[in-house]
């Protein structure tokens, strides 16, 4: 599933709408819609808001992928 799903379908199990969304987190309304349609490129910021207003948690980690190690030559 991915992020717009999780967050329309957190939304709507809260009964909130998406005005109440964007006016609980201090975002705009097109803002909530951009979202939950997979379009807009919010901050990390705004995301953070919007998730805290759903109560879920954002959790950002590095993936390791080896091209660092095969093209980065730190000194």
């Amino acid at each position: 599933m991915d992020i717009a799903a999780i967050i329309k379908e957190r939304r709507a199990r809260l009964g909130l709408s998406q005005q109440d969304l964007a006016e609980f987190a201090e975002v705009g309304i097109a803002t909530v819609k951009d979202i939950e349609r997979g379009k807009g490129n919010p901050s990390l910021h705004t995301m953070q808001k919007i998730m805290t207003v759903l109560g879920l948690e954002m959790i950002i980690q590095t993936k390791e992928t080896g091209y660092l190690n095969d093209n980065f030559d730190a000194k």
